[in-house]
């Protein structure tokens, strides 16, 4: 799969529009990230690791922080909102507010520069 860009071109414009914001919210809390790939998914990189992910499956829009850790700490974040060790699972129509995604990507930016 190739960059962020790219892969956004492939979703229907109201899928495009809902995962092309997250990755905007997340370069708003980290300007310095780029586009890169993550266990073979477009993602926002920083420092040389993967930040965030957020793709469209079938019946979800998937996000990734690549960090059980970041989950983990996150549920006041995630209450209601499907999530397992490491991806958070959104319904079409209920994403994640903009303050909790910047949030979570403010813990994975903290967690990677440790």
């Amino acid at each position: 799969m190739g960059t962020i860009d790219e892969y956004l071109t492939t979703l229907d414009p109201a899928d495009a529009e809902v995962v092309g914001h997250a990755y905007d919210v997340a370069r708003r809390v980290v300007p310095e990230a780029e586009q890169g790939l993550g266990y073979g998914m477009p993602a926002l990189t920083y420092k040389g690791k993967s930040l965030l992910s957020v793709m469209r499956t079938k019946h979800h829009f998937g996000i990734y922080p690549f960090s059980a850790r970041v989950v983990e700490i996150s549920e006041d974040l995630l209450e209601g909102v499907d999530h397992a060790k490491g991806s958070i699972r959104c319904a079409p129509g209920s994403f994640l507010s903009n303050a909790a995604l910047a949030e979570l990507v403010s813990r994975r930016r903290d967690e990677i520069d440790g």
